[in-house]
């Protein structure tokens, strides 16, 4: 029986995962630690709650004693933890720099003091910058765009940092884009799918050609799990489903879905600093057997549909906001 630490397990990917943990292994236990800031979720802490052994403890990742506590008898820890919204980190980029880089610090070094058999640093696309052609791989530059993508840069190095201070080999995952069931109505997929059902306008940063490679986020979940069991240590690893898709091509395939027309897109001012493309070079983990499940317009009419039955879960959310 596996004991997993999951952090940031009451957000969207982080909560999937718990998920996927239970459906795949029913007798694992799994310690979730969450500050449950804004986008962790109470009402979902209570639906994982049903499916296993799952134990809640509210905390902060930069809590040195807590997680020094929590760590003990763990085999697996996984890092989803992390402020995560690029808008959010040029209005208040101190959160970022606090949650992402001290916190992941208090993270790797907890779990190298425990012998944690497996470490895995949940990271990002961004932090390779705007990619005008081709895909990043593993070992291209970083060239984060945003005080965001800078803080996971930087977590990335620390993590790396201690194979070769301390030999503890954790694993590092770049994944794309997630969208999915329990996903923040703050984000791309979940404010325009929601805002459509509703029948509001969804806001279009600049022209909409900004494009990002969409990864549905059970297929991440898979992933994760394909690298836990056979992810070589002190590797990096790219996750992406080579959905390169357009902004404003998500918001059209959403009112098609929804049976809207283009007068529901408005046009909002671009963001600083907004990076183009993002695009990766997913080979490595592939070659272990890992592949998305569906297609891209497969998982989005799945996530609309999951949007349009569990008003309970999302309504609250846009309320508080």
């Amino acid at each position: 029986m596996t004991t997993y630490l999951v952090t940031g397990g009451a957000g969207f990917i982080g909560s999937n995962y718990i998920r996927h943990v239970f459906a795949t292994e029913p007798r694992a236990t799994v310690y979730n630690l969450d500050a449950l800031t804004y986008a962790g979720v109470p009402a979902t802490v209570t639906e994982l709650d049903e499916l296993g052994d799952h134990r809640f403890h509210k905390a902060d990742i930069r809590d040195a004693d807590q997680v020094d506590d929590l760590m003990s008898g763990v085999d697996v820890a996984v890092n989803f933890a992390a402020e995560s919204h690029v808008d959010r980190s040029i209005t208040g980029p101190s959160d970022f720099l606090e949650t992402n880089v001290v916190g992941t610090g208090v993270l790797i070094d907890a779990a190298r003091r425990h012998g944690v058999e497996k470490y895995i640093q949940v990271s990002t696309d961004e932090v390779y910058g705007s990619i005008p052609q081709g895909f990043a791989t593993e070992d291209a530059l970083l060239r984060p765009s945003s005080p965001y993508s800078a803080s996971k840069a930087a977590s990335d190095l620390l993590v790396s940092s201690y194979a070769e201070t301390f030999e503890y080999k954790a694993i590092i995952t770049r994944c794309t884009n997630n969208f999915g069931p329990y996903q923040f109505p703050e984000k791309l997929i979940p404010l325009f799918a929601t805002n459509l059902l509703d029948h509001a306008e969804v806001p279009l940063y600049g022209d909409g050609l900004n494009e990002r490679d969409w990864l549905y986020v059970e297929d991440h979940c898979a992933a994760i799990k394909c690298l836990v069991e056979n992810g070589e240590p002190g590797e990096i690893y790219n996750i992406g489903a080579d959905n390169q898709i357009a902004n404003v091509e998500i918001a059209r395939k959403i009112l098609e879905m929804i049976g809207l027309d283009d007068s529901y897109i408005r046009h909002v001012d671009d963001r600083p600093g907004h990076d183009r493309r993002y695009a990766v070079d997913s080979a490595k983990i592939r070659r272990l057997g890992w592949r998305p499940s569906k297609s891209f317009d497969e998982r989005l009419s799945d996530t609309i549909e999951w949007y349009r039955v569990r008003r309970d879960w999302w309504e609250p959310l846009k309320e508080a906001e």
